[in-house]
């Protein structure tokens, strides 16, 4: 399984993913599920996946193909987030098709990204080849394990949300489902992309005993644990 996400601001597109594969309890591996991809001034995306692997990377390796044999069609021909969304999901849902169908082979998307002349865009991309985009009610797109890291993400994001906070939220979003889920594991992968830039965005990863991580774990914790402390006592008769 994985986890990953996206949180759309004002300011900036946040992705954040896991980096572990799992094919049973003594068969787990590590693997990037995040791509990027751009021409500085003219256009920048960020792919994150989750589910079947082997999917996940035949859809790259045609995205890569398409880009470096100047195809008509492709992330550097694209005219709009709506319609790289819409490449995505094509060449996914041929992928499937091919391997056989069915739910052992699905895989889904995230696409961030912005094109020169366009507004940038947030894009969840599902196993069939459709997809939605994000809104001012759903600020944010979770692909893979998601019910351990929304609760947070439900109360926390809008569009007004400052890129440090929600890069914070992000990550106990995640950290929330490393926590309960064995199947989502480090290194965690985190890519801001600045709307309007169009330059590459700023990328960092955090391993199993990154200080910035197990930090903000103890804290979060003991916050936690603080605002319990803090609740009103129920009187039981």
């Amino acid at each position: 399984m994985t986890y990953c996400v996206g949180i759309r601001t004002n300011e900036a597109t946040i992705m954040i993913s896991d980096s572990r594969t799992s094919a049973g309890v003594d068969n787990i591996s590590t693997y990037s599920k995040m791509w990027r991809y751009g021409i500085p001034g003219a256009r920048q995306f960020v792919i994150c996946s989750a589910g079947n692997l082997a999917t996940t990377q035949a859809v790259i390796t045609a995205i890569e193909r398409d880009i470096k044999n100047t195809a008509e069609t492709s992330l550097l021909t694209v005219t709009d987030m709506h319609q790289a969304a819409e490449y995505i999901g094509n060449i996914s849902a041929v992928v499937q098709e091919k391997a056989g169908g069915g739910a052992v082979f699905e895989a889904t998307f995230l696409l961030a990204g912005e094109i020169l002349g366009s507004v940038s865009g947030l894009y969840m991309i599902y196993a069939r080849g459709n997809f939605i985009a994000s809104s001012r009610q759903v600020p944010y797109l979770q692909i893979g394990e998601i019910k351990y890291g929304k609760p947070i993400l439900d109360r926390v994001i809008q569009e007004s949300t400052t890129i440090d906070r929600a890069i914070v939220c992000g990550l106990i979003s995640m950290d929330a489902t490393l926590k309960s889920n064995l199947t989502v594991g480090p290194p965690i992968e985190l890519y801001i992309l600045q709307h309007g830039s169009l330059s590459l965005g700023r990328y960092r990863s955090f391993g199993e005993e990154d200080e910035y991580m197990r930090d903000l774990r103890k804290l979060w914790n003991k916050e936690m644990e603080s605002a319990v402390d803090a609740m009103p006592r129920l009187t039981l008769s």
